[in-house]
């Protein structure tokens, strides 16, 4: 008969353990990175999408205020703010009727009609 000491049986758990976590990261490799779901990682991807816009209106809009002088009304175009967020947040290509629609939001959100000109709305 085999007696077992605490040493062995603790050493033959770890073992164990470490031979089931290697199995268990043999079988879902990459399944961490990878979304589940194509459809939800589309969804991410637009919302993300949707909220880099607006964070570089509001951007545009402020420097553009910065950069007026006393009583001249802030510029703000859309070509700033396709640009902004191509180089700020990476996206290749930015439609302009996004950016276009992102800015008007923010210029109606930031009351920018008492002080801002845009050419969103042509």
């Amino acid at each position: 008969m085999v007696r077992w000491s605490a040493d062995a049986l603790v050493g033959v758990l770890v073992v164990l353990t470490g031979v089931g976590l290697m199995t268990a990261g043999v079988v879902w490799k990459g399944r961490a990175v990878r979304p589940f779901a194509a459809s939800r990682a589309r969804s991410v991807a637009r919302r993300e999408y949707a909220r880099d816009l607006q964070r570089a209106a509001d951007l545009v809009i402020a420097a553009a205020r910065r950069a007026a002088g006393e009583g001249e009304p802030a510029i703000v175009t859309v070509e700033a703010v396709v640009r902004m967020t191509e180089e700020r947040y990476g996206y290749g290509g930015v439609e302009r009727r996004h950016a276009a629609a992102a800015l008007r939001r923010r210029y109606e959100h930031g009351r920018c009609a008492a002080d801002c000109v845009t050419d969103a709305y042509g």
